[in-house]
């Protein structure tokens, strides 16, 4: 890991097209503004793992087609 220390309105790159920069520091708390093109994904890593721990349930749910198929036709009919 590389561990930078930055102050208020400084900034790090990242690749040739990724800038992080401090835009306020108080209160124990750091406000980051990102500049990144729009196909880069930028997500808390909190909200990333929660995703991920989703992804990871719903993909132990075991059913059968035929099973699907009867929960998919009961839907319709309500």
């Amino acid at each position: 890991m590389l561990i930078l220390t930055r102050k208020k309105d400084e900034s790090i790159i990242i690749g040739d097209n990724v800038e992080i920069k401090v835009l306020e520091i108080s209160d124990g708390k750091v406000k980051l503004g990102i500049e990144a093109p729009k196909n880069i994904d930028i997500i808390r890593k909190e909200l990333y793992e929660n995703i991920e721990k989703e992804n990871k349930k719903a993909s132990e749910i075991h059913i059968s087609l035929d099973e699907l198929k009867e929960i998919m036709s009961k839907g319709k009919k309500d």
